[in-house]
């Protein structure tokens, strides 16, 4: 007898009991089925394997964009053989990161300026000016209107940028004359690129002017002795400008290509210093000294391109640092969220109950 009959036995309960105390004995099982069940299923659980989970990839942080690079624009002036220093300013500036992109030129610095956007790099603009021949771009012709005709300068310059136009250079070039029938500034971007050197280095008294569609043309140190503005114009963010105009110090000119070449910068001073005003960086090389034809100081005129380059660069990198940070600015400032509109509720508003209505709404 089990537990359950005994128990209803002692409490006297009779045939009813005994059918409570049979519905007992068989709910007792019951529970220790159920628990068994219950167990077994947790058996299963714990002994299937499960699944490594993948670990999850940190958040991609976005990385900071860096600082642009400035669109750099050399503007070289004008100075007969004091124009080899343009090479030496070159050849310092690639050296320490701050390759031009686009380049300006009047009269000398015009044929240094489409020699090197045509490709040169600087030591090949070196190798040739040591290599160049006056008689290579030096053609005597008297009685038409100067000493020089100038065609020879126009056919070196067609050949040593392979016979490329101006709108054909691998960077950006803009040369500079001056407009004889109007004094205008005139600045070349497209068409024959030793023509329009020509046009530009075209000293007057010393070369015969250059005839151009209706034109004619002269010198372009009379009126933009250091072409800032084209170099701007050509889309430079900084422009470094290359003077190395002769200035009046006292002494008296010798010869006629001298006299001739003061004579210009001195006309040419004022709207020289107001252009000059308007770059960011000028590199002045010291060939005050050196005459306009003397070409056998050409090796020095490129050592002190390359010694007042080199002073400038604190300088330069400067100005590209405030430019980026001025930069950095502005995209820091488009990047944010436009303000939310301050809204407060008139009188018509509160007497009507109702929300205040912005400005636009």
């Amino acid at each position: 007898m089990n537990e359950a009959y005994i128990l209803a036995a002692r409490r006297g309960l009779g045939e009813s009991g005994l059918g409570y105390t049979k519905a007992m004995t068989v709910s007792v099982p019951r529970r220790f089925a159920l628990a068994a069940g219950a167990l077994a299923v947790a058996a299963l659980v714990a002994c299937t394997p499960t699944r490594p989970v993948a670990p999850q990839p940190p958040p991609a942080v976005a990385k900071p964009l860096p600082p642009p690079k400035p669109r750099i624009g050399l503007a070289l002036g004008g100075g007969a053989a004091k124009g080899f220093a343009h090479i030496g300013v070159i050849k310092m500036l690639e050296a320490n990161g701050f390759e031009p992109v686009v380049v300006s030129g009047t009269s000398a610095g015009s044929v240094v300026g489409a020699l090197y956007a045509s490709g040169m790099d600087p030591f090949r603009l070196q190798s040739q000016a040591v290599a160049l021949d006056q008689a290579e771009i030096r053609d005597i012709s008297l009685f038409s209107g100067g000493l020089i005709k100038g065609q020879k300068l126009q056919d070196y310059v067609n050949t040593s940028v392979g016979g490329k136009p101006l709108e054909r250079m691998r960077k950006p070039l803009a040369v500079v004359a001056t407009q004889l029938e109007t004094g205008k500034r005139t600045v070349f971007t497209r068409g024959n690129t030793g023509q329009a050197v020509r046009a530009s280095s075209s000293i007057p008294g010393v070369f015969e002017p250059v005839t151009i569609g209706k034109f004619t043309y002269v010198d372009g140190g009379v009126v933009s002795p250091v072409p800032v503005d084209a170099a701007r114009q050509l889309g430079a963010d900084l422009v470094i400008a290359v003077d190395i105009s002769t200035k009046a110090n006292g002494a008296k000119p010798d010869g006629l290509l001298g006299i001739v070449n003061q004579s210009i910068a001195i006309m040419g001073q004022r709207l020289g210093e107001q252009e000059l005003a308007r770059a960011d960086l000028i590199i002045r090389p010291r060939v005050g000294d050196i005459g306009p034809a003397e070409f056998e100081q050409r090796q020095r005129a490129i050592l002190e391109g390359e010694k007042a380059a080199l002073a400038a660069l604190p300088q330069l990198r400067a100005k590209v640092a405030q430019w980026q940070q001025a930069r950095m600015a502005e995209r820091r400032q488009a990047a944010k969220p436009a303000p939310e509109p301050e809204c407060a509720p008139n009188a018509l508003d509160r007497t009507l109950r109702r929300g205040a209505r912005c400005k636009g709404d």
